[in-house]
C-alpha cells in the first residue's frame, strides 16, 4: 500500500521569523520536502509573493502541490525536481534571482524515514537503498556489497561518528563473501551483533545508517557546494536559513557563514550566534525536532 508523504515541519514560527517574508518578495526553498515551510512563507509574503521549491524525492514535490493547491497557493510556486547542489542553475532557469530568501531543511522527511520501501529505516525492514533522489545514483547495497573494507570503515567512522567502524566493517566484508547484502533488516542484524544490543534511545545500528545515507547521497558535499550559490543568489538584506540535524552538517554550515562574515570581502552578517533549537512544546509533540540547529545570516552589499 503507498504511503502518502507526510511530514511534520520544525521550526515553522522560526523560520518563518528568521526570513522575515515581506509581501511581494521572492523565497527558495532548496529542500522543500512536504511544502510545510513552503507554505508557511508564501502565506506571509502575500499579496504577490513568489517561491521556487526544489527537492530531489519527486514524492516531496506531489506533496507540495497538493499542500500549495489546498491553500490556493499553488500558482505563486515553481517547483523543480533536482539536487540543492544545482541551486544556481535551478534557480537561474526558473528566474529566481537576486531573490529575498533561501531556506535548507536538511536531513530526510518523516515521510522517508517510515516507508520501508525507502530504506532508510532498520525499524521496518525494506530493501537498502537510501536513496534521496530514487530515480538515480547509486544505493546503500551497491556500496556495502562493493567498497573495500577500509573504504566502509571511513565512511561509517566520519559520517556516522561510530568508534567500532572499523569491526562493523570487518563483519560486512566477512559476510558479503558468502551472501551479499539486499535488506535493510539484514544489515542491522549484522551490526548488532558487532555492536550489541540497543543503549538507551540509540538503536545499534543508528549511526552506521546516518553514515551510509550521508554517502549514498554525498550530502556534506552537496551542501558544501550549495551554499555559496545561496549566498549568491540572495539580494542585499536577503536571508539565508539553514535548518541541520546533526554535528557534521552544523559545522559546515557555522564554518561557511563565519567565512562569509569575516573575510575580507564579508557577504554576511550572522543574526544567529548560537543556533536557534525547537522549543520543549515541539519536540514533546514531534521528537525528531530535538537535534535540529537553526542558523540565520543577512546578505550585505
Amino acid at each position: 500500500m503507498a504511503v502518502t508523504f507526510q511530514h511534520i515541519p520544525v521550526m515553522v514560527a522560526e523560520v518563518v521569523a528568521a526570513l522575515a517574508p515581506r509581501p511581494g518578495g521572492r523565497y527558495i526553498d532548496a529542500t522543500v520536502g512536504g511544502g510545510g515551510h513552503a507554505l508557511a512563507v508564501l502565506q506571509a509574503a502575500q499579496p504577490g509573493g513568489r517561491l521556487l521549491g526544489i527537492d530531489a524525492d519527486p514524492a516531496a514535490l506531489v506533496a507540495t502541490a497538493d499542500r500549495l493547491a489546498e491553500a490556493g497557493l499553488r500558482e505563486h510556486a515553481v517547483l523543480c525536481h533536482g539536487s540543492f547542489a544545482d541551486l544556481a542553475v535551478i534557480a537561474g532557469e526558473a528566474g529566481f534571482i537576486n531573490v529575498d530568501g533561501v531556506l535548507f531543511d536538511l536531513g530526510v522527511s518523516s515521510y522517508q524515514l517510515d516507508t520501508p520501501e525507502r530504506g532508510f529505516s532498520f525499524a521496518a525492514d525494506g530493501p537498502l537503498d537510501m536513496r534521496l533522489d530514487p530515480t538515480q545514483g547509486s544505493t546503500a547495497a551497491d556500496l556495502v556489497n562493493t567498497l573495500s573494507e577500509r573504504e566502509l570503515a571511513d565512511i561509517i567512522f566520519q559520517y556516522g561518528e561510530e568508534h567500532a567502524a572499523r569491526r562493523i566493517a570487518r563483519a560486512i566484508v566477512e559476510r558479503r563473501r558468502t551472501q551479499l547484502f539486499q535488506r535493510t533488516a539484514d544489515l542491522a542484524a549484522v551490526i548488532t551483533r558487532v555492536v550489541g544490543e540497543r543503549r538507551g534511545r540509540i538503536h545499534p545500528a543508528t549511526r552506521t545508517f546516518q553514515a551510509l545515507r550521508i554517502a549514498v547521497n554525498r550530502e556534506l558535499d552537496r551542501l558544501a557546494a550549495a551554499l555559496p550559490q545561496a549566498v549568491h543568489l540572495l539580494a542585499p538584506g536577503g536571508r539565508l536559513a539553514v535548518i541541520s540535524f546533526h554535528s557534521l552538517e552544523d559545522r559546515i554550515v557555522k564554518q561557511f557563514m563565519r567565512a562569509e562574515a569575516e573575510g575580507a570581502t564579508p557577504r554576511l552578517v550572522i543574526n544567529t550566534k548560537k543556533p536557534l533549537m525547537a522549543a520543549d512544546d515541539e519536540v514533546a509533540t514531534n521528537p525528531r525536532a530535538r537535534s535540529a540547529k537553526l542558523r540565520v545570516a543577512t546578505r550585505i552589499a
